[in-house]
């Protein structure tokens, strides 16, 4: 097929569409749900079983202006300090209302900036969360370090509570990129965080990089991809920049004019693709890339893989624990997300222990929905014989979404012995064919660029 033809006729370069990194997209939760059912969902995880947990860290000592994050600045630790304080009080809080057996098997620090926080301060709070999660036998523990906050104390009291996967921001390494985005970050400092934690038997490397920026253009982006894969990370993520000036408002230092139309976005996407798997890169999904050997590409090999809050993901566990302010909690039932703001969710933790404000309920079309968007997320499939297995009681809904796909896509999908598959040419368009079949989708939502 003419690809760019095709793209066009679909809407690819026109189409703002959720990333669908949860479904429904957060913007569907409700005031009161989450507070609702929080305790009762908590309750409900079965003795025995495996949690994921993730802690928000939403401070920064510089506030970049693509980014899209619930944070805030600061210049001073006395906020930072106060904050884990809270969030120490609302782990407990949480452990005390889960089944006694329950294990921890991944922990993911994000942010904001995780790594502002002093070794002392980040004992701390590590100490809080082994004391309260007994860890499972593959447990993971995984931290978003940006390489110009990342002080060696801090590292190696990351590394002695047995970190074993980082992920490092880069973006772009273009100074003019950089000037645009507010963010300067020079390759050296990036280079000296990976040589630390390399040294310190932490071999396990993701980094995150950018396209769709001001100023990026195919030679410059082409030597930053350059540096990224020199650099031999494990895991690669490629994201495409959301200018959503109307949800972040610092995205208004950035110059509209100055960002690449929605071709360009494309090819630059395209030739990052290309780099990553001429170098022994595998893609995972729409923008991911791992080694061959690694645990993402494994789970994308063997149908294992998902997609959640941090992308995808090869942990199986329903359940994962969000701590700290916007925070989102993933349960078989439902979602429960905590107060965003920051003083609103230190009020809500002291006064009750749990700080969940917004929420979802999943019915079971809700599920279904979700389990057909995330397997043609994770796995460019429309498999009807195992959504028929799953939702029985939804045979005849399943059919039609499947004989809908097949008129609406015909030349991007094939028929395969159980279902649907996507033509491997036609993965840019997988969000847009989600936000088709997807029943809440509004024309009026403001969402990222399809590409």
């Amino acid at each position: 097929m003419d690809k760019i033809d095709t793209f066009r006729r679909y809407g690819l370069f026109d189409a703002r569409v959720p990333r669908y990194t949860s479904y429904p997209p957060a913007n569907h939760f409700l005031e009161g749900m989450g507070q609702r059912h929080q305790h009762n969902w908590l309750q409900s995880v079965p003795d025995g079983s495996d949690v994921s947990v993730y802690i928000h860290i939403p401070f920064c000592k510089r506030l970049c202006w693509f980014c899209a994050c619930r944070t805030q600045g600061t210049k001073t630790m006395r906020p930072v300090n106060a904050y884990v304080d809270i969030l120490r009080k609302e782990i407990a809080a949480v452990r005390a209302t889960l089944a006694p057996g329950i294990k921890m098997s991944r922990l993911h620090l994000g942010g904001g900036t995780p790594t502002i926080l002093s070794a002392q301060t980040m004992s701390t709070l590590l100490r809080e969360v082994f004391d309260a999660f007994q860890t499972a036998e593959d447990f993971e523990f995984s931290v978003e370090i940006d390489p110009t906050e990342a002080e060696p104390p801090l590292l190696q009291t990351l590394i002695d509570l047995g970190l074993n996967r980082a992920s490092l921001g880069v973006q772009d390494f273009a100074p003019q990129v950089q000037e645009a985005i507010g963010r300067a970050q020079t390759l050296e400092q990036t280079e000296t965080v990976i040589d630390f934690l390399r040294s310190n038997r932490v071999k396990s490397l993701n980094l995150d990089v950018l396209y769709g920026l001001p100023h990026q253009t195919i030679e410059s982006f082409t030597q930053t991809l350059k540096h990224v894969i020199a650099l031999q990370p494990d895991r690669l993520a490629i994201y495409g920049y959301a200018h959503v000036p109307w949800m972040s408002k610092r995205q208004v230092m950035i110059r509209e004019e100055d960002l690449p139309d929605p071709m360009a976005r494309f090819k630059l996407a395209q030739c990052a693709e290309q780099m990553f798997t001429e170098n022994g890169y595998e893609p995972v999904g729409i923008d991911h890339f791992a080694k061959p050997g690694d645990s993402l590409a494994l789970a994308a090999k063997q149908g294992r893989l998902h997609r959640n809050f941090q992308g995808y993901t090869d942990d199986q566990s329903p359940t994962l624990l969000g701590f700290g302010a916007s925070a989102i909690s993933t349960f078989p039932q439902g979602y429960a997300q905590n107060a965003p703001a920051t003083f609103a969710y230190q009020e809500r933790v002291n006064a009750t222990g749990f700080a969940s404000f917004k929420g979802f309920e999943m019915t079971p079309v809700d599920a279904l929905m979700a389990r057909v968007i995330e397997d043609l997320m994770c796995r460019f499939t429309f498999d009807e014989k195992a959504l028929g297995k799953a939702f029985p009681k939804h045979l005849d809904a399943i059919h039609a979404m499947a004989v809908s796909l097949m008129q609406k896509f015909s030349d991007v999908f094939f028929i395969s012995g159980d279902g649907l598959k996507l033509n491997p040419e036609a993965y840019p368009l997988v969000r847009v064919i989600a936000g088709y079949v997807d029943s809440r989708t509004s024309k009026k939502s403001s969402h990222s660029s399809a590409i």
